[in-house]
């Protein structure tokens, strides 16, 4: 087996590995910006800041990423903050999440600037750089959440001239079909194609949007792309309880080029994901004959407590008949 396969560290890669490979962050960057500014980037105008800004805001921002670019023309650099979220669940913070990120880049950039005599954030004409915030989100739910900082602000409107604002840029990759992604042609957009895969329906349609486009595209990819395409199968392989020994033998063919044989796989995987869905719809159906059983049997279990207390009740009411008739025949009246 391939050493860098056996060494395990391609089933470490999330998200942020993704973007942290700068080929698939400027096409993603042209692609799905919609800047014009951007539609230029390369990957040599690219430098990772992520590390830097993680070491003030900590272990909960572990996922995300802070690029600086560098575009052109341009005195100052643009910054990207990109905020990875793969949770099905949606952040209705990461609003607040963005400005923490923004205000402490620019109040690093102001002190770098002023420490290396490029520019003083005191003088009038000082221009900070600009922050472009992108959210990536994945999960299978809709984004819910408000664009605008002042969606999370209270009153808003009344104060909205002493209030910050700021627009997020939403990349919700289940509001694209695989031919919209695939017309780009290029990695990110087929990485893009795999982090879709949430269900059954998903692989189908991802194994029959053009296959020869898809490996095409692969086979032409460099070592970097390649190493961080197969982190993400692997990924999708365990999401599908693929058996490891299979799915590094499948990894072994993408990395050899035979991403046909990959794909012939990836069809069978397609019929053990159907067989264990059906599986597991049998055993929820079971699960809930189960409940209705439960019920019925604590229905009839008060259904017949409750006929018991109603022959109670009878006896009683005789019982009072009784005695109010024997008080009669003794001459009291009741």
């Amino acid at each position: 087996m391939n050493e860098n396969i056996n060494k395990g560290h391609i089933k470490d890669v999330n998200n942020r590995m993704i973007f942290k490979n700068h080929i698939l962050c400027a096409q993603f960057l042209r692609d799905y910006s919609d800047i014009e500014i951007l539609k230029d980037v390369m990957p040599e105008d690219i430098i990772d800041d992520t590390q830097k800004y993680h070491a003030y805001l900590g272990v909960e921002f572990e996922d995300d990423t802070v690029k600086r670019i560098r575009i052109n023309g341009m005195p100052v650099p643009i910054f990207v903050i990109s905020l990875i979220e793969h949770k099905s669940d949606v952040d209705y913070n990461i609003a607040m999440q963005l400005l923490r990120y923004m205000a402490l880049i620019w109040d690093a950039y102001g002190k770098e600037q002023k420490e290396s005599g490029l520019g003083n954030p005191r003088n009038q004409s000082y221009r900070y750089p600009p922050i472009i915030p992108i959210v990536y989100y994945e999960g299978s739910n809709k984004w819910t959440a408000g664009l605008h900082l002042q969606d999370r602000i209270y009153m808003s409107e009344i104060f909205k001239e002493y209030m910050p604002d700021f627009k997020y840029k939403l990349v919700e990759i289940r509001s694209y079909t695989n031919d919209e992604l695939i017309a780009h042609n290029d990695e990110m957009s087929v990485f893009m194609m795999l982090n879709k895969i949430q269900t059954v329906e998903d692989l189908n349609n991802f194994i029959h949007t053009n296959s020869d486009r898809i490996s095409a595209i692969i086979n032409n990819a460099n070592e970097s792309v390649i190493n961080t395409f197969l982190g993400v199968v692997w990924n999708l392989y365990m999401k599908l309880n693929v058996p490891p020994d299979e799915a590094e033998r499948n990894l072994e063919n993408v990395r050899d080029g035979k991403m046909g044989y990959w794909f012939e796989n990836m069809e069978k995987m397609d019929i053990q994901a159907e067989r264990r869905n059906t599986a597991e719809a049998r055993a929820a159906l079971e699960a809930e004959k189960a409940k209705v059983q439960e019920l019925e049997n604590e229905l009839d279990t008060a259904n017949q407590e409750l006929d018991t207390a109603n022959r109670e009740l009878n006896n009683k009411n005789q019982e009072v008949r009784r005695l109010k008739e024997l008080l009669i025949q003794n001459g009291i009246t009741v």
